[in-house]
């Protein structure tokens, strides 16, 4: 048996970091929700249309696509278990599809128990993430416009 401390803090939650963990769940296992019940569009772009939203501004305006054209349609080539599809019409869009799925469930978890599942993020994850997805999506993007 060790005697070494656990490697984070074991705390209860404060009742506004439960509650906001429970709004991030509810956000992004709604919005994969919605992705799964999406017909991802043959053109990899124009899915969010199904839901009665207008064609991309920034595609209409300058001929060509937005970082986030696509996004919806990865998501739901994603959530309907086509992880090439999803890659190939925005690969920004498959890489924020799947954190959403680890994401959420690990929001929802932690929000119930009142504890972090598996440990808080740390603040180097956090960045770290933000950058590989900015990095990714201009990549991305990059390779789209040109």
């Amino acid at each position: 048996m060790s005697d070494d401390p656990p490697p984070f803090p074991k705390r209860l939650l404060l009742w506004y970091e439960r509650m906001l963990l429970a709004m991030l769940a509810v956000m992004l296992l709604s919005l994969l929700a919605v992705a799964s019940g999406l017909t991802p569009s043959t053109q990899g772009m124009g899915t969010h249309q199904q839901m009665g939203l207008p064609p991309c501004t920034f595609a209409t305006q300058f001929g060509m696509r937005c970082p986030s054209c696509g996004m919806t349609t990865s998501w739901s080539h994603l959530m309907n278990g086509n992880l090439f599809g999803s890659v190939k019409v925005n690969s920004a869009g498959c890489l924020l599809g799947i954190l959403a799925v680890i994401t959420g469930p690990w929001a929802l978890v932690s929000a119930i128990r009142g504890t972090w599942a598996y440990g808080p993020p740390s603040e180097r994850l956090l960045i770290s993430v933000t950058i590989v997805v900015v990095l990714v999506t201009i990549i991305d993007w990059l390779f789209r416009i040109l």
